[in-house]
């Protein structure tokens, strides 16, 4: 770090740094600058001096309009810099951060001219980004539509590419439009707070759609030829096989997107009609790793906060895909990840990089297996233990050995409710009285959308939606309940961002009592919530009074 060098950083700071940076995913500058580390000034000179140029003030210079057009809206987006003089030869870039080699490159590559630098602050950047070049939302379309033409030029390339010429297909990947392209639709994606994007190629066209929320959106479809040189970029930039089309593939790409680092982990299937990719995006900085922010209510992070001090035990969260048993298991880790603790996680694959966690990915290829990792973890004096998920009865018993040996064990299970995984467990084989002793809190979950708080609208609920609760109308005292009606900030869906619903079974005595009699889940169930727990459908209704989600969601999740 250039800030230990110069002597900026204590040994202590930079430790508190890269834990906070570990922690949220926020770039690094900005943590400097809230500690107090360093000033905003001072940072700028430091980054001036890395990349040999000077500092401006962007607020008092008049941008020529000619150097504004010498870079696309999408490019500067992109990589938050701002063109401040230009024509077809060079272009001169204001930017706020310390831009790597591969960038400075990328950026020469898909300008097809020189760049040089100078810095700015980041507000005048964005200030700029703005007042330049306006809204994102008509990014896409416009970089569609100045592909077209661009395309014309490197449309040989392109139909080259359709054959099974290796160089000509990395030639096409490799074209500055393409580059551009998937740059735009990777930005886009973030921008709009996407957790997955997906490459569509049909017989007669090419989808490209973003999962926001949970629920599918389709941009502007680009032309169908554009399909393999798109996915072959993709493959380039995650270390894939390109000239392997026939088999699936796994990779992960690491961007610096509008000036945060931003992961993408890429699924590759072979179809009739060349191979579809998903990308999963890992953006730290949307995604709250802090057991404060994911939504519990006070008394179930209460319970919880306190089983996960528990010296040995094992602690199972269940779920469908994407529910955010992940992201809870996370900041249960954040909390406990201290000097004074050794920390191991196995996983498939890794989801966040987190400092001061040993974290393994899995590879059922070359005999990597959770059990067979998890047996080697015993071996590497840890204290707190997380496996990705309980699939079989050798990780759930060797999962059980850790925690009867001192360790504290986290892991998931794919079950309906929390009372559910008990019995999973036993169908898997694992004897009730193990299950008993080990097991000390089970916490369920779902993601539900929340209502976007523009266009939240009140209005007074029908005898047949409180039917479907289970409710009376003396029980929600009159108040209203919520939906939204539909606005530009949430893509008129009425619904921005996601929040949980939990139900949490802290496994008692008297629990215990009936795991070991092999009592059948809804007994369990019963006594649990005769002992205090809220069920999932009851967390979903105190969403519902609280005015956070609609009663479809609710429904649909619970």
């Amino acid at each position: 770090m250039e800030l230990q060098g110069r002597g900026l950083l204590r040994p202590g700071q930079a430790d508190e740094v890269m834990e906070e940076h570990g922690r949220t995913g926020r770039p690094i500058r900005e943590i400097v600058v809230d500690l107090d580390i360093v000033t905003q000034q001072s940072l700028l000179e430091l980054i001036a001096d890395q990349l040999g140029t000077t500092i401006i003030d962007l607020t008092s210079l008049e941008i020529p309009p000619e150097a504004l057009k010498s870079l696309p809206g999408s490019v500067a987006r992109m990589y938050s810099v701002i063109p401040i003089e230009g024509d077809s030869q060079a272009v001169t870039l204001a930017t706020f951060e310390l831009l790597s080699p591969e960038i400075v490159d990328e950026l020469t590559f898909v300008l097809t001219r020189d760049v040089t630098f100078v810095v700015a602050s980041e507000t005048s950047i964005k200030t700029a980004l703005k007042q330049y070049y306006g809204d994102t939302s008509e990014s896409v379309s416009d970089m569609l539509s100045e592909l077209e033409s661009e395309l014309e030029d490197a449309g040989d390339l392109i139909e080259l590419s359709r054959g099974d010429n290796l160089i000509e297909l990395e030639q096409a990947a490799s074209a500055a439009p393409v580059v551009r392209f998937v740059n735009l639709v990777l930005y886009q994606a973030v921008q709009d707070r996407a957790s997955d994007i997906h490459f569509e190629p049909f017989e007669h066209e090419f989808k490209i759609r973003y999962r926001v929320d949970g629920a599918l959106y389709e941009m502007a479809p680009p032309p169908k030829h554009l399909a393999l040189p798109v996915i072959s970029r993709i493959k380039v930039i995650s270390g894939l096989n390109i000239a392997e089309r026939r088999l699936p593939q796994d990779g992960r790409i690491q961007l610096g997107i509008g000036g945060r680092a931003v992961d993408f982990r890429v699924s590759t299937l072979p179809t009739q009609f060349g191979e579809s990719v998903v990308l999963r995006v890992l953006d730290r900085s949307v995604i709250s790793l802090d057991m404060d922010n994911i939504g519990m209510p006070e008394d179930v992070l209460a319970a919880f906060s306190s089983d996960i001090k528990k010296p040995n035990g094992i602690i199972v969260v269940t779920g469908p895909t994407g529910s955010g048993k992940t992201t809870t298991l996370y900041s249960a880790l954040g909390r406990l990840n201290q000097i004074e603790s050794k920390l191991l996680t196995a996983e498939e694959p890794v989801e966040y990089d987190v400092p001061g966690i040993i974290q393994i990915p899995m590879n059922e290829q070359i005999g990597l297996t959770f059990a067979r990792t998890l047996r080697a973890f015993l071996r590497q004096d840890p204290d707190i233990i997380m496996v990705g998920e309980i699939r079989d009865i050798e990780t759930a018993e060797i999962a059980i050995q850790a925690s009867l040996t001192g360790h504290l064990v986290f892991s998931t299970l794919h079950t309906n409710d929390a009372a559910g995984a008990v019995t999973r467990l036993i169908d898997m084989g694992v004897e009730p009285f193990l299950i008993a002793s080990t097991l000390e809190g089970i916490l369920a979950q779902r993601l539900v959308r929340t209502i976007c708080d523009q266009c939240r609208t009140p209005y007074e609920p029908d005898d047949d939606q409180l039917n479907l609760l289970g409710l009376r109308r003396d029980q929600i005292g009159g108040r209203p309940f919520y939906y939204g009606s539909g606005c530009p900030t949430c893509n008129e869906t009425g619904y921005r961002g996601r929040r949980g619903v939990f139900e949490y079974l802290r496994v008692s005595d008297p629990i215990r009592d009936q795991i070991s009699e092999r009592r059948p889940t809804i007994v369990i169930r019963d006594k649990a919530i005769e002992m205090g727990m809220r069920s999932l459908r009851e967390d979903g209704i105190r969403c519902i009074l609280d005015g956070y989600t609609t009663v479809e969601e609710v429904i649909k999740y619970t």
